[in-house]
């Protein structure tokens, strides 16, 4: 600017703007830069800052064996290897922390509207009650909506650490032992793929919750750098939730009455017809999932193999 006339400055002036730090300007021009800007960040932010302020903080360690009906929650993004944008697929993954009880649930976008909805159609699907929700400090689920409803219906609302995503490793298991190896990592778009990841969810909720056992953490010990763990005999949730005390016996007989007609070959059938009708929908290919998750899903290798592990099984 001074080169072609538009500023004037005196050599001190300038010889201090050339040694002036990126820190000391950002400080200089603050009121300028709010001023400019309307105040847009503030006034973008209050809302959502008022209710993490209102939302009580839980982490990993903080759960000491709770009843059924205390569940993490999650989303996953089908983004495959593009970019996040609003009108992507996504599956709001609740599991639940006494039982590893899992729902997943597909939304042709994320929305907190759609949170509500999902959140009460599972309330009334499950075999106890809903207690508690704990989740990430993402705005769909950190906003005056859901945090009225958890309030009038006495759920108890608490969130995770940001940037910690081992305070909701339950869910955060789920999202690639389930999610990840049902569909994969492709793009996926659109109602029709929203309508298949519905069914495809609602035939494959019976295979893992009244089929698959999965193990659950009994003890970790640490002996200076080696870390020792201990788990419990696997168990479906199912077989968890019959065994809790909480839960009536009325509930127990209806759920071993739907158990006994639970055919689980059929319900591989189903869920591979709807994988095939799905895969045309991906836009990208599969990433390789980490072999690092501890519930050992049939459909791992291949469907075929998943048959023949279903015939000895049960």
């Amino acid at each position: 600017m001074t080169r072609h006339g538009h500023l004037s400055l005196s050599k001190g002036v300038h010889q201090r703007l050339k040694q002036i730090s990126a820190a000391t300007i950002d400080r200089l021009l603050h009121d300028v830069r709010e001023q400019a800007f309307g105040g847009q960040h503030r006034r973008a932010s209050g809302v959502g800052s008022a209710i993490r302020r209102a939302v009580p903080i839980r982490t990993f360690s903080d759960w000491n064996d709770p009843l059924p009906g205390y569940f993490e929650i999650d989303f996953v993004h089908h983004r495959g290897d593009g970019k996040v944008d609003s009108e992507l697929v996504h599956t709001l993954v609740m599991t639940d922390i006494a039982t590893g009880w899992p729902e997943c649930l597909a939304m042709p976008f994320r929305s907190g509207a759609f949170v509500l909805e999902h959140i009460e159609q599972v309330r009334r699907a499950l075999p106890f009650p809903l207690r508690g929700l704990d989740c990430d400090n993402d705005s769909a689920f950190m906003n005056e909506t859901v945090f009225d409803f958890c309030k009038a219906t006495g759920i108890e609302l608490t969130r995770s650490r940001a940037y910690k995503k081992n305070d909701q490793a339950w869910v955060e298991q789920k999202n690639g032992a389930i999610v990840r190896r049902l569909v994969g990592y492709g793009r996926l778009q659109g109602l029709e793929a929203t309508e298949i990841f519905a069914s495809l969810y609602k035939v494959s909720r019976l295979y893992i919750n009244f089929l698959q056992p999965s193990f659950k953490l009994k003890s970790k010990t640490r002996h200076g750098a080696k870390v020792t763990k201990h788990y419990e005999s696997p168990l479906t949730p199912l077989e968890r939730v019959l065994r809790s005390v909480s839960v009536p016996e009325a509930t127990k007989r209806k759920l071993r009455t739907r158990f006994r007609a639970v055919d689980p070959l059929d319900l591989l059938s189903r869920m591979r017809k709807h994988s095939s009708t799905l895969r045309p929908a991906v836009n990208a290919a599969p990433r390789r999932p980490r072999q690092r998750h501890l519930t050992a899903l049939p459909w791992r290798n291949s469907w075929s193999a998943s048959e023949q592990r279903g015939r000895t099984a049960r």
